[in-house]
Order: C-alpha cells, then structure tokens, then sequence
C-alpha cells in the first residue's frame, strides 16, 4: 500500500503549505495586535481632545455648567463631575445617573493655592501646573487618564474608551470631564480584518499548496524521464544507451550527466570484462588443448609422452591462472595493505632469489634513502617480478635495476637493451592480453598479462608507471610510488 504524501511533489507541497500557513497566522496575529493598539491608541486619542475641548469651553471655566454644550452622540457621551462626584452636566444618553467612573487625574478636592500676588481677577500668577494637584483658577489640567469601561446606555452595554480631564473654574470650584469614545467601530474594523484572513488564508494555502505541486511536477519531470530511461536500460541490458539530459544547467542536469558517466564507465567496464572472460578463454584454450592431447597420445603410446612439456604446460597454466585469479581479485577492487615497505630491501631480496633462474643478471643501482612506501609485500614484489620478467624477454645482454629516492616519491627503474617500445604502442603494451609482433614469435612469450597486473597493482598502491626509451637503447619501466614520512 501506498503511503502517504510518499512522493517528493507531495511532500515540497505539503511543507511549502505548512511553512506558509504558519508565516500567515504569524502575520496574521501580528497585524490584529498591530491594528488594535492603533486603534485602541486613536480612540484615546480622540476621547482626549472631546474632554480637555468640554473642560476648557468658556462656560465650563465660569462655572455655568448647565450652559455647556455636550455632544448628543451615544458613541461620545459625556459628564461633568465635581470634586464631591455630583454631576455637573451629562450627555443625553448619560442624564440622570451618577459618574461613569471614579478616577481622575488628580486628586479629588484639591484646592488650588492663590498666591498673595494674585491679581484682582482672582487667576493666579503662576500658570504652571503642579503634576498630581488640581490646575490653576480658570485652567485645564495638562494631566489625562484614560480608561477603557463598559457602560450601559439605555437597555444595551457599550464598550468605551474614556478621558478623564480636570479643570478648575475661575470660582475656585474643581470639575473633571469624562468623554468617552465608543470601542465598537474599533472592534467592527478587527471583526472584518480577522474575517478577510480567515476567509483568505485557507484560499491563500490552496493557491500555494497547488502552486508548489505543478511547480514541483515542472521541475521533477525530467527525473522521471531519468528513473523510466533507467528502467528500460536495466530491462533491456543495452549499456550504449543515455538518459535524456535537459539543458537546465541545474541539480538535475548535473544528475543526469552523472548518471550518463556512470553507464559510460559501467559500459567500459561489462566491455573489459567481456574481453577479459574471452581472451582468457582464448588462452586457457591453447594450453588445456595441448595438454590433453599429449595425455590422449600417452594413454595410446605411453612410450611417446613428452614428460617436461607437459610439465611446462602445466606451469603455463598454472601461472596463467594465477594472473587470471590476481586481476579477478584487483577487478572486484582488492585495496592493497597499509604495511609499511622498505623498496631497497625488497629488490635487493627479489634479486638475489632470481639469481639462479634468470638469463641475464641484473645490475642494481641504489641511492637516497629511506626508500620506504605503504601497500602490499607480495603484490609489489610482483610489480618486480613482471618487469624483470619482460626485461629478461627482451634483453640481448643487459638488465639493469635502479632505486633511488626523487623527491617524496620512491622511483623503481627497469632497463634492457632489447629493441624497445614504439611511442605508438607504449600505452596499448599495459592493456590485458596484448603483446606485441616481435613477441608473440617467442616461444617464451607471455599471456600479455604481466604488464597489466604490473599497472593495475601501482596505481592501486597510488602510483604510476610508464614506459619510455632507456639511455642505452631498449626500454625502460619507471615505477612511482609515494614515500612514507
């Protein structure tokens, strides 16, 4: 059963949503609180300015409160209270009940102080107001306090948002304005502000969510492509074949062109393999042949078996199975050891166990030291061994062995004074199976596999090797091999 939200175009959809989601109620939230304070700060605002306008009317500061004109809006009404709570005056909807409120900006009662150079209207010299007293005769007081209250109008509650402002009559007499300004066409405005985000933001995320799907299937649509490109390869076998590259220049593209490097290199490699298994059949064959014919001549003249040439094709054989085994090994991606090699000491062993055995002694040149490089014994030892054994091939009186140290690198030199490799053949000369004209006349000559092992086992040991003309004439293999500290 299918899961769900298993493709990648549901889940970028499905996160692309979520993250939106949540940025637009943060948004959301932020606006509303934003707005409702502007709100709430305007609506005081404005409570403010009706207040300080009712206490600073010239009626109000001569004391004939009865005569001050008082808005008649429900949304704004307005009392006059004195510093004992009665009401002086009040808008329409507010006559006939005691004070809204008991707050006020100063404290209830305060006389102001008349100083004794007071002139002859009574007003006090000093038009400053002390903070927390009642202000000056015939002054409104610079303090306000503001108070958001829910107040019955009639039979229906109301919230408002009051000023309570103070003034002092030029009597003497102490008053406190209250107007208030009425919180629902606040509250009317963040009502519609908050519908419109609920009633979009659902249609927002559809939008986004549908959006980010045929983006994403946009975008994806060539990875299909790839995925059912890959599919016929595997189904058919055929390796020549590519996987469509778009001309995007993106994640993708580099994706596919991946992919078409990988079938190269995996094509080079089931094409290496399938000459591989063929020419080591080819090879296996000739000796096999060999061998059970002269055990079918034996079985029928026993007087006529050739004992040292079937030992030598048994030891053909044997030699060509173990070059098989050892690159079938290296093929499956054997890493050599990490042991530490001491080059010297190695070649002057390999020498000295060949002495017996080879056509031609080698001679052996040694300098810088320490020769010591990382990797496999007995692997490097054939490294050696192959080389001599083409040197020894091919020489017509000379073999020469030369370590020396150049640089960081430990270099391995082998020299013979036979004709050497043509330029056009000293890469071809490393491929498997290959030997060339003037050696497959030999009788001696190899499987044309020393020299691919030789290569396939230094740069698996991180180095190089390479064929060029010796200074005497002939060739000469130079192995590379990093030295350890």
């Amino acid at each position: 059963m299918r899961r769900p939200f298993a493709s990648v175009r549901a889940r970028a959809a499905l996160a692309a949503t979520l993250v939106v989601s949540v940025a637009l109620v943060a948004a959301g939230l932020a606006v509303v609180v934003v707005l409702r304070h502007n709100l709430v700060d305007r609506a005081s605002l404005e409570s403010e300015v009706a207040a300080r306008k009712v206490a600073g009317a010239q009626a109000a500061l001569n004391g004939d409160f009865g005569s001050v004109a008082l808005p008649d809006d429900e949304d704004r009404p307005v009392q006059i209270v004195d510093s004992a709570g009665k009401v002086l005056a009040a808008s329409d909807d507010l006559r006939g009940r005691g004070p809204v409120t008991n707050y006020s900006p100063a404290p209830k009662g305060t006389a102001p102080q008349v100083s004794s150079h007071g002139d002859d209207s009574g007003h006090d010299d000093d038009d400053d107001d002390d903070h927390g007293s009642a202000p000056a005769r015939g002054k409104v007081g610079t303090d306000v306090d503001h108070k958001d209250l829910t107040v019955r109008v009639g039979d229906e509650i109301h919230d408002y948002s009051f000023a309570a402002v103070q003034g002092t009559a030029y009597d003497g007499r102490t008053y406190t304005v209250y107007a208030g300004i009425s919180l629902e066409d606040e509250q009317a405005t963040l009502d519609q502000v908050t519908r419109v985000m609920l009633i979009g933001l659902p249609c927002l995320l559809v939008v986004v969510a549908g959006v980010t799907w045929l983006v994403t299937r946009r975008a994806l649509r060539p990875v299909e492509g790839i995925r059912g490109e890959m599919a016929e390869i595997t189904a058919s076998g055929d390796l020549s074949r590519r996987v469509p590259q778009p001309d995007s220049h993106d994640e993708i593209a580099r994706l596919a062109a991946t992919t078409n490097e990988t079938l190269t290199a995996l094509e080079r490699s089931v094409e290496r393999q399938h000459r591989f298994v063929a020419d080591a059949s080819h090879e296996l064959r000739s000796p096999i042949a060999s061998l059970r014919t002269q055990l079918e001549v034996a079985v029928a003249h026993s007087e006529l078996l050739d004992v040292e040439g079937v030992l030598e094709d048994v030891i053909r054989l044997q030699h060509l199975a173990a070059d098989l085994l050892l690159l079938a090994r290296l093929d499956a991606g054997e890493r050599p050891a990490e042991a530490r090699v001491d080059l010297a000491v190695l070649v002057r062993k390999e020498l000295a166990e060949r002495t017996a055995t080879d056509r031609i002694v080698p001679s052996l040149s040694m300098s810088g030291a320490p020769l010591d490089v990382r990797g496999s014994r007995g692997q490097l030892a054939r490294v050696l061994g192959n080389l001599l054994d083409n040197a020894q091939r091919h020489a017509r009186s000379t073999v020469g062995v030369e370590v020396r140290a150049d640089g960081a690198d430990a270099v391995l030199i082998v020299t013979d004074d036979g004709p050497g490799v043509p330029e056009a053949d000293r890469v071809r000369i490393f491929e498997r199976f290959v030997r060339l004209d003037e050696a497959r006349t030999r009788d001696d000559g190899g499987a044309g596999l020393g020299l691919a092992i030789a290569r396939d086992v230094v740069e698996r040991h991180g180095g190089t090797l390479a064929v060029s003309q010796a200074p005497g004439g002939g060739a000469a293999f130079q192995v590379r091999l990093d030295r350890t500290a």
